[in-house]
């Protein structure tokens, strides 16, 4: 049996929930670490249970290219 995977949802309008708490999610700071660095970012985190909402195009674009920067030094 495979666990369910989704941590937000969208409501009508657009706009992103938390599937747990079931609260609109707030920009919010959050902290990327990768290999003892960290980074700041601002991103839509969840007010109640901190989770943080990372769109797919910020994963697999920024955050890959400084992920390989930082492996190649």
């Amino acid at each position: 049996m495979t666990a369910d995977k989704n941590y937000y949802t969208m409501d009508t309008q657009g706009n992103l929930k938390c599937l747990k708490c079931g609260v609109p999610l707030v920009k919010g700071k959050a902290k990327f670490m990768y290999l003892d660095n960290g980074f700041p970012v601002e991103l839509p985190v969840c007010p109640i249970c901190g989770f943080v909402y990372v769109p797919e195009e910020l994963a697999l674009g920024k955050v890959l290219s400084v992920e390989k920067a930082l492996e190649d030094k």
